[in-house]
């Protein structure tokens, strides 16, 4: 409930005055006529405490039922939002990307995440560069190189902070190693003290990105706001030493990683990106993985602990491929191609359980959906929610059946948990890899069992198991 103390500081501090202002000002009489149906909630908060009390899927699928099961009107993170809905919304939003809607982050994420560039303008040079940096860096053909590092680290990882016990709490295990990793092939980071002193950091972060913002050291967004300064403040330092040995051997053929491609970038004008610029896009990369990619592989352990027949049948794939390896050689790209009953138990988790809410545009015009006009500036909000547990395209929709991707698989635009279109998550590669190896690592070592068997998976803006995903370990 943390992030919601500045709502509900703002609402009983702010004079009653400014709250009919601002409530009655935006219905006044020349506002578009035939808005999607909806509520703006309480003047301030919204319906963010709504959401914080159902999670996503319930909150998306009432106001479906309730007003339309196209779109909605809601208010969220300050902004009047329209939420398009099911397969047409997602179709409308990801071929429309630079068309009918624009890319735009609330003022939380902005202001954390992308502070040197102009906000009071516009944020999209920001977005652009950080978008742009994601596409050249994570596509496939650079990442095949680091799969054999991520199993090696996935096997420390297990080896140090599993192996040892008989029970563990996975979810902040999980979260270490995937930011752990996110360092190593960022910025080259394995010093442990300095890992500890960023991912100390990161927690506040988080918070503050989806909060309110107002910039007080209580508030989230306060916390939020000092912890990416530290985080920010490091990787900075990190990127600098780095520019200087690159400057000092003249570039050359040093240490080639993802760093070293970092300060080679040029901007539109062929200047060199500066060092403050690249330490945002960094961090944003390392919460992404910290967030998304964590939430992801918590959830594909969570439910390979409540189906035991599914992890039996990951096992053996897994097996064989393990048995192919002679002693101490890694996994490569090749191996992770040939996972695919574990990729479809990977989609089916990520269906049942998206890693994120999904994501915000703005209008560029008055767009016409579903018989009703959302106004040209209105903020958008895409949600996987809407279609992933239709059961329409997807039959017995709460029932966990890895079957469903076999073949041609699901009907276009209904499952999209990395979005779609030209705008697809430049990550998802990424993750996959991510999360299939260190997978292949878990289910080779260990077979485990929730020990809260009715524990839940929470859903708001990203996934967390409700007391942390205990787990008991019985190793092979």
């Amino acid at each position: 409930m943390g992030i919601f103390m500045p709502y509900l500081f703002l609402l009983f501090l702010l004079p009653f005055s400014l709250f009919l202002i601002q409530f009655f000002h935006r219905g006044a009489s020349n506002a578009p006529k035939n808005l999607p149906p909806g509520t703006k909630g309480w003047p301030i908060i919204g319906e963010n405490v709504d959401l914080s009390l159902l999670g996503f899927s319930k909150f998306v699928r009432d106001r479906m039922e309730k007003y339309s099961p196209d779109v909605f009107r809601t208010s969220l993170l300050g902004e009047n939002v329209a939420v398009l809905c099911g397969p047409q919304g997602n179709k409308t939003i990801f071929t429309n990307d630079g068309k009918l809607v624009t890319r735009w982050l609330p003022l939380s994420v902005r202001k954390i995440l992308l502070p040197d560039f102009d906000l009071n303008s516009s944020h999209k040079e920001g977005i652009d560069l950080f978008r742009n940096f994601q596409y050249d860096l994570l596509k496939p053909e650079a990442l095949r190189q680091y799969v054999p590092v991520m199993d090696a680290m996935a096997s420390a990882h297990l080896c140090d902070g599993w192996k040892p016990h008989q029970s563990v709490k996975a979810q902040p295990l999980i979260n270490k190693y995937t930011f752990e990793l996110a360092c190593r092939l960022l910025v080259n980071i394995t010093d442990p003290g300095r890992l500890q002193k960023i991912l100390g950091s990161f927690a506040p972060m988080m918070q503050g990105i989806m909060s309110l913002p107002v910039d007080l050291p209580w508030t989230a967004f306060g916390r939020g706001c000092k912890g990416a300064k530290m985080v920010k403040g490091e990787v900075k330092k990190i990127v600098e030493a780095r520019k200087e040995v690159m400057m000092r051997e003249g570039g050359g053929e040093g240490e080639r990683d993802i760093l070293s491609k970092f300060l080679e970038w040029k901007d539109e004008e062929g200047k060199c990106v500066s060092v403050n610029k690249i330490a945002n896009v960094i961090v944003g990369l390392m919460m992404a993985n910290y967030d998304s990619t964590a939430s992801a592989i918590n959830t594909v352990v969570f439910f390979l602990a409540e189906f035991p027949h599914v992890y039996a049948e990951v096992l053996k794939e897994q097996m064989a491929i393990a048995k192919s390896k002679v002693p101490g050689e890694n996994i490569t790209w090749e191996d992770v191609e040939k996972m695919k009953y574990s990729w479809n138990v990977v989609r089916e988790s990520l269906r049942l359980v998206p890693p994120a809410a999904g994501s915000f545009k703005e209008a560029m015009t008055d767009i016409s959906f579903a018989g009703f006009t959302i106004p040209k500036g209105m903020m958008i909000f895409w949600t996987m929610y809407s279609s992933h547990k239709n059961p329409e395209y997807f039959p017995e929709p709460e029932k966990f059946d890895p079957s469903r991707f076999e073949g041609s698989g699901p009907a276009p635009y209904t499952f999209v948990p990395f979005g779609g279109g030209a705008r697809m998550c430049p990550g998802r590669v990424y993750a996959k890899l991510a999360i299939l190896v260190l997978m292949h690592n878990l289910v080779t070592k260990f077979r485990f069992e929730r020990a809260i068997p009715h524990e839940k998976m929470l859903e708001h803006f990203s996934t967390d198991p409700s007391h942390g995903l205990h787990l008991h370990l019985y190793p092979h």
